[in-house]
């Protein structure tokens, strides 16, 4: 079972788009820390790596089950951890 969701997904792609950062710099992998005997009954947890290409920065986010790991991906992405901006917005 996927840890992100959807709509996850599209806030991540949001966030992308409003920081003019190009999609095609940034990659996602998940890792389910989740019980696989646990039947779905405990909370699904792991983590979301967000990796970005161009510099190799790498940041692991918790997520699952009411987690906000592409609110804190904005917070750092806004703070400069990520690095400078490779795509300017065009005017």
């Amino acid at each position: 079972m996927k840890l992100m969701e959807l709509d996850e997904l599209q806030h991540f792609s949001k966030v992308l788009e409003s920081n003019s950062c190009s999609a095609e710099d940034f990659e996602l992998q998940e890792l389910n820390l989740t019980d696989p005997k646990s039947d779905e009954l405990l909370p699904m947890k792991g983590y979301v790596e967000v990796r970005r290409k161009s510099n190799n920065y790498a940041v692991a986010y918790p997520t699952g089950d009411g987690s906000t790991w592409v609110r804190a991906f904005e917070k750092d992405l806004h703070d400069g951890d990520f690095g400078r901006y490779l795509y300017p917005p065009l005017s």
